[in-house]
């Protein structure tokens, strides 16, 4: 794995976002939050409490979810990570973001792309999960609109659908 590289008081930062190489000039305290959204203009992770404690800057850091508010990119030097907008290919949504909409699972949709990353770690790592698995996959993650039984089921069909 590379390490950043200090210019100064900046450090090189390098990283795989959603399968391009991307490279920037960090301070030491930016954070992969920061980063993807002003750098790299991956609005698609959300800010919200900037403590770790909401989940809408959930991304996926070699697969595994991380609060990207928590992250420095320094420490994201050399990872790979997805972001929401990283799940479609060819002008298609991945699958557990189609059982969302089709779940009605989003509402103001602001936890959604966390919500979905975080389901999705869970369905890579485990195709057949039970309910439990999948309330304790997205404990990470706030949701103030659905109650959180849609976005359950919806993570539950994609997991049949992949059956």
């Amino acid at each position: 794995m590379a390490k950043a590289i200090k210019k100064g008081k900046l450090h090189v930062v390098r990283l795989n976002v959603n399968g391009e190489e991307h490279a920037a000039l960090v301070k030491a305290n930016m954070t992969l939050l920061d980063l993807l959204r002003e750098e790299f203009d991956y609005t698609g992770t959300k800010k919200g409490c900037e403590l770790g404690d909401c989940g809408a800057c959930t991304v996926l850091m070699d697969e595994r979810p991380v609060t990207a508010c928590l992250v420095l990119a320094v420490e994201a030097d050399g990872h790979s990570i997805i972001t929401i907008e990283g799940l479609e290919k060819d002008g298609r949504l991945d699958r557990l973001q189609d059982e969302f909409i089709n779940h009605a699972a989003v509402q103001c949709g602001y936890c959604s792309p966390g919500m979905i990353l975080s389901g999705k770690s869970l369905l890579a790592r485990n195709p057949h999960p039970t309910e439990r698995e999948v309330r304790e996959a997205i404990a990470g993650n706030l949701c103030r609109c659905t109650g959180y039984v849609r976005i359950v089921k919806a993570i539950m069909a994609a997991a049949e659908a992949n059956s």
